[in-house]
């Protein structure tokens, strides 16, 4: 790759860094820009369609371990099931597993390291990532945001 190559592809990944999985896919569930924006908060629009992290224990969800699923706050789809939940101590909802066919998941190469971002399948909203420290029997911690969840009690 020459000079004139690497920077016209940086230039290019900046101008499109936080537009990633949600802004490219036809997904089941679609909104324009302007109803995304209507029906979610700042913070929850900022996560959800731009990719965006909210501040580490700020979700109540963090600490919460009744019996029930978990929801995508951008389609209602189930997602996350409470008795794969555990307290990973990072200050975001953390499971060790996901509901089947409930996620996609991508490169994400931002912040100098690589790692796996999680979406919800259907609507294309941004969960968090997923890490390879997790507990037994997967071995992943799926950290999410919790802006992009709502729970169900069971």
């Amino acid at each position: 790759m020459n000079r004139r190559h690497f920077f016209t592809t940086a230039a290019i990944s900046a101008l499109f860094a936080g537009r990633g999985f949600a802004a490219e896919g036809n997904f089941e569930v679609t909104r324009t820009d302007a109803e995304w924006r209507a029906m979610l908060t700042r913070t929850q629009y900022n996560v959800m369609r731009e990719e965006g992290t909210e501040r580490a224990g700020s979700s109540p969800l963090d600490k919460n371990y009744a019996p029930g699923i978990y929801h995508c706050r951008g389609c209602d789809q189930a997602l996350y099931s409470s008795e794969h939940k555990y307290d990973s101590g990072t200050g975001w909802p953390s499971f060790y597993d996901v509901l089947p066919n409930a996620i996609e998941t991508m490169e994400d190469n931002r912040l100098f390291s690589t790692r796996t971002e999680c979406h919800c399948d259907r609507c294309g909203s941004h969960l968090g990532h997923i890490f390879n420290d997790g507990p037994a029997p997967t071995g992943l911690r799926h950290c999410l945001n919790g802006v992009s969840l709502v729970f169900r009690a069971a």
